[in-house]
């Protein structure tokens, strides 16, 4: 990737710049610009962290006495020591009493393809009355402060409301993915020691009715700490629901009769309060803890409100799962500051391949958040299905969850930001609640960069001794500072956390990743270090070949892999998905060796091409290089419980075999 010699895609306005929410903090520290407060942040993240709970107006019940603590050393460092608060005090309460408490805080739109496009609207009042509700009928079940609640429901209003209720009362919530077999749930569920669990009889995709609660069923027979599951109909009698004498109990009937008022807990500020789940490239599963101070004070404030430029008047629309952090961010972001929230269930490109624009259009959706893997599904279908509609209603567009490749980048940029629009890039992960570097309206772009690393982080790019690397050099990232988001270790499991993060180079966090920063100093995410290629002793991240592939306009998707070689060290092989109406064939395989060659030269001729109908995935439409890796080698993939589609794999063997 020589991005160093290309012109700017994008450039911010004067007034955009002086517009923003980062310019209005930079006026608040005092600072005289950008790069005095960066420096200032990285210097003194506690003096940072002052300044953001005071301009995005944390509020605590009773004031912290010490804004960080790192006498344990920074892998154990504890904020806002004293101070006690909430996440549902800081993301619903404060609107009581204020105009926000009667607009709208979500909008849902369902897929059930007798009432098309059904919607429901909850202001904050109404939203606030059912989550107290739902509070109510939790503590009548015996749930406590600090018990675990399973949260395993598709994209619902009542997802949000349970999300927020299970906060309410003290107990922490675990998110799960909707779209979990038995097993993943076995393996999350037992290891949170999970005492409730929250879930639907099922959920419409594609037009077709899939049960969740049977799924669950088969789960809770390996999951003795669950003493009680509360169901929700939301399909009728679409699907079986059986229900447990003595464990389960209806929805409806638990809330009903409970108070629609009721207050919130006073918790710690650094109390567990999410419990969510990553999947680690070995092992079992790492059970990330956020705190009520951890994610507000980094990924809502500091990173999306400061630096993403989110707003009070904006609508949220970000497409995901709640098995996700972005379902976090989705229940957070808006409601923190007043805006609101779109949700939507089922698919993006059903009951038609326009319907994620159609989203958009109708709900006049302002702040959209996409993936990568989402765009280039959705462009397989085509220009038309965008063009169509009107999505004059934007202002601002963020991407996260993976680098990008450069086709899908432009195609976006194009058709849906009109070249126009900012495109904010965005990357951290589950670990670390929050950004290692961001996007902001007061740096250029260029194909998948970002603007800086996130405020107060001191992120840096280095080699394997932890030395810096240079502009066009590419190094490891890591963060130098305690974050205020970081995952308060792991979960019951402290020492895979500091070897996980804290071991591969003494007094760094090692997130795993390759960058790369321009001449510019825009940054670059290559993709996972675990993923790297050597090739003649170059060292290659596979996004610059996938980038390749991609650009040749005949495949949405590539995975590329490193296998070893007694000649060069490792030999490249591609796996890539042909686009729609293109033939899966040998002359499709010579062009795409072609591709990588001309763009990479001889030395990177694929050892061999191989044409699939899909990449095995994380919930998070994550590509999954390793698993592509180890299937191809022979060995085991490991833990495959966060894949979003396992048919992948067994295809993947399929064509190996043939």
């Amino acid at each position: 990737m020589d991005s160093t010699k290309r012109p700017f895609e994008w450039l911010p306005l004067a007034a955009t710049i002086a517009g923003s929410n980062l310019t209005a903090f930079i006026r608040h520290t005092g600072q005289p610009d950008l790069p005095s407060l960066q420096r200032r942040a990285d210097a003194d993240p506690a003096w940072l962290m002052e300044q953001v709970l005071g301009f995005c107006d944390f509020r605590f019940y009773k004031p912290y006495e010490r804004m960080l603590d790192t006498s344990r050393g920074i892998e154990w460092a504890r904020w806002c020591v004293g101070g006690t608060t909430n996440i549902v005090l800081n993301c619903i309460d404060r609107h009581r009493g204020t105009p926000a408490w009667d607009r709208t805080f979500i909008t849902w739109e369902g897929e059930d393809p007798k009432a098309p496009n059904a919607r429901r609207e909850l202001s904050y009042r109404e939203f606030d009355a059912e989550l107290c509700r739902l509070a109510g009928a939790l503590e009548a079940l015996g749930v406590q402060r600090g018990d675990r609640v399973g949260l395993y429901m598709p994209n619902l209003p009542e997802t949000f409301i349970a999300f927020f209720a299970v906060l309410k009362i003290g107990a922490v919530i675990m998110p799960l993915f909707s779209g979990f077999g038995p097993q993943p749930l076995v393996a999350r569920l037992n290891d949170g020691e999970a005492k409730v669990v929250l879930t639907v009889d099922g959920t419409w995709r594609r037009g077709s009715p899939g049960a969740m609660k049977s799924v669950l069923d088969e789960a809770l027979a390996s999951t003795p700490s669950v003493e009680h599951v509360l169901v929700l109909r939301n399909l009728g009698d679409a699907v079986p629901c059986p229900m447990t004498a003595g464990r389960d109990l209806d929805w409806a009937t638990a809330v009903a009769g409970q108070a629609a008022e009721r207050p919130t807990a006073e918790m710690a500020a650094d109390d567990a309060a999410v419990l969510l789940y990553t999947s680690g490239t070995t092992g079992k599963p790492k059970g990330c803890v956020w705190t009520h101070v951890g994610f507000l004070g980094s990924m809502v404030t500091r990173d999306m409100h400061i630096c993403g430029d989110f707003r009070a008047d904006d609508r949220f629309f970000f497409m995901s799962d709640m098995g996700w952090m972005v379902g976090a961010m989705c229940a957070c972001i808006p409601s923190y500051f007043g805006g609101s929230l779109l949700v939507a269930e089922g698919t993006p490109d059903y009951p038609d391949t326009g319907r994620f624009w159609r989203l958009l259009q109708d709900h006049r959706v302002t702040y959209l958040g996409v993936a990568p893997t989402l765009i280039r599904g959705l462009m397989r279908h085509g220009d038309q299905d965008v063009e169509r509609y009107d999505l004059s209603a934007l202002r601002i567009t963020v991407s996260g969850g993976e680098a990008w490749t450069e086709a899908p980048w432009r195609w976006f940029f194009e058709h849906v930001c009109k070249k126009k629009l900012p495109f904010l890039n965005i990357v951290g992960g589950t670990e670390v609640g929050g950004c290692n570097f961001t996007g902001t309206v007061h740096h250029p772009l260029r194909p998948g960069s970002f603007g800086m690393g996130g405020l107060g982080v001191g992120v840096d790019i280095v080699d394997e001794a932890g030395q810096p690397v240079g502009p066009g050099q590419v190094g490891e990232l890591v963060l130098r500072n305690p974050n205020i988001g970081f995952t308060k270790s792991l979960w019951r499991d402290d020492e895979r956390y500091l070897d996980s993060y804290w071991r591969t180079i003494p007094g760094l966090w090692v997130h795993g990743d390759f960058a790369m920063r321009d001449a510019d100093g825009l940054v670059y995410i290559l993709g996972r270090s675990d993923d790297t290629i050597k090739v003649s002793g170059k060292r290659t991240g596979p996004s610059e070949i996938e980038t390749l592939l991609t650009g040749t306009g005949k495949v949405s998707e590539a995975a590329v892999i490193g296998v070893p070689d007694e000649v060069k060290g490792s030999a490249i092989v591609c796996v890539c998905v042909p686009m729609p109406g293109v033939a899966a064939d040998g002359t499709l395989e010579q062009e795409l060796a072609a591709a990588v060659v001309k763009g990479m030269g001889s030395s990177y001729r694929p050892r061999q091409v191989l044409l699939v109908s899909d990449l095995p995935k994380t919930r998070n439409m994550k590509i999954m290089r390793r698993v592509v890796r180890a299937v191809y080698r022979g060995d085991s993939p490991g833990d495959l419980s966060s894949l979003v589609n396992p048919e992948a794999v067994a295809d993947l063997r399929a064509r190996l075999s043939a």
